[in-house]
């Protein structure tokens, strides 16, 4: 009988034939695909709440994504912004009303509540709220169950996950807004890397610190080295606009230039993965249906690096055309969402970050 492992290489293999349209891709070499559960279970739970990450390791997530921004009192939290007007009932919290205000981050004029601007203790009386309701009503049904988490309660429920399911589990922290809350002195990288040998499970555990930025990255590369369970993600986009810092300093290079051979050469030198949005790898036509795969993780896998695409997420509104049902936006397609992350993993991809790691799983598993 063949083992799990061996179906979901033959999977793997399998389908880059159908993709490529040849024999060769099918006799590829066995790898391993790692799921990341975006946000926790972001599809299934209130994004970044613990409820979302213990979904997402149930579910057969290898990793988990925190997103982290920094407190007025200097705790990191996991919010994916550091504007919680989307994610928090913030808004209808009478005690802090006084608090909406409009700032300009990463270039972009925003209006609302800022994590900078309140204590811990005044975030912990914040309750969580689901950010796509229309998209996803059953997570707003959960409204105000869940608290918003620290990273240091992140990385202790995930301790306490492994050991009591006997498997490692590792932790993705993406830096929010880097160059942005090292000018209001509360620089973030200095908090995550400190907390690297503060923790028995951080100094074990795969980790990979993630950022659309560059400068930062750099610096932590200098400061811990390249310890053997630590990496580093550059994150990019799908465009040519510049990272944050890039512009702040006025020099440096666009994301669209960070993709090119020369520009992931560059990145090689201080990240381990490169980390681009799913339709750089495979873009969408006029008609909204896959094309033809691009060049970048031949590129990048020849540049020395790993290649993690994001997002993956079920409902037909996120969908590419080819995998679309007719039952509406909003309809939760679990089969189209599959072969949707079946026709990328073929490109030769080395993880995919999805808001539903259960479906991650299926594609790979079968």
């Amino acid at each position: 009988m063949e083992s799990a492992g061996t179906r979901r290489q033959i999977m793997i293999g399998a389908a880059a034939a159908a993709l490529a349209g040849t024999a060769a891709h099918a006799a590829a070499p066995p790898r391993r695909v790692e799921v990341f559960g975006h946000r926790g279970a972001s599809a299934l739970r209130p994004e970044h709440t613990l409820a979302s990450y213990a979904k997402a390791i149930a579910d057969g997530a290898d990793s988990i994504e925190p997103d982290l921004c920094c407190t007025k009192d200097g705790v990191l939290i996991a919010r994916h912004e550091n504007n919680i007007v989307e994610t928090t009932d913030v808004a209808r919290r009478p005690e802090f009303a006084g608090r909406k205000t409009e700032k300009t981050v990463d270039g972009q004029k925003v209006t609302g509540w800022f994590v900078e601007d309140f204590t811990l203790a005044e975030l912990k009386r914040l309750r969580a709220i689901e950010r796509l309701p229309q998209l996803r009503p059953q997570n707003a049904a959960m409204d105000g169950r869940f608290d918003i988490p620290t990273w240091q309660e992140v990385v202790d429920f995930t301790a306490a996950e492994a050991s009591a399911r006997g498997r490692t589990i590792g932790l993705l922290p993406e830096l929010k807004h880097s160059t942005y809350f090292r000018a209001i002195g509360l620089p973030l990288e200095d908090r995550l890397t400190g907390s690297l040998s503060q923790h028995d499970y951080l100094r074990r555990a795969p980790i990979e610190i993630q950022s659309f930025e560059t400068a930062n990255l750099r610096a932590i590369r200098a400061r811990i080295g390249r310890p053997s369970n630590v990496r580093l993600m550059q994150l990019i986009e799908a465009n040519a606009a510049k990272p944050a810092d890039v512009v702040a300093a006025g020099a440096g290079p666009s994301y669209a230039q960070m993709a090119t051979p020369a520009g992931l050469a560059e990145v090689a030198r201080y990240a381990d993965v490169i980390a681009p949005p799913v339709r750089a790898i495979i873009p969408l036509g006029p008609d909204g249906r896959l094309t033809r795969p691009t060049a970048l993780v031949e590129d990048a896998h020849k540049a020395g690096l790993l290649v993690h695409i994001w997002t993956f997420r079920p409902e037909n509104y996120f969908l590419a055309a080819d995998f679309k049902n007719a039952n509406g936006d909003a309809a939760r397609n679990e089969a189209g969402s599959i072969a949707e992350m079946r026709a990328y993993i073929a490109t030769g991809v080395d993880g995919i970050f999805t808001d539903d790691p259960g479906l991650g799983r299926r594609a790979l598993e079968g």
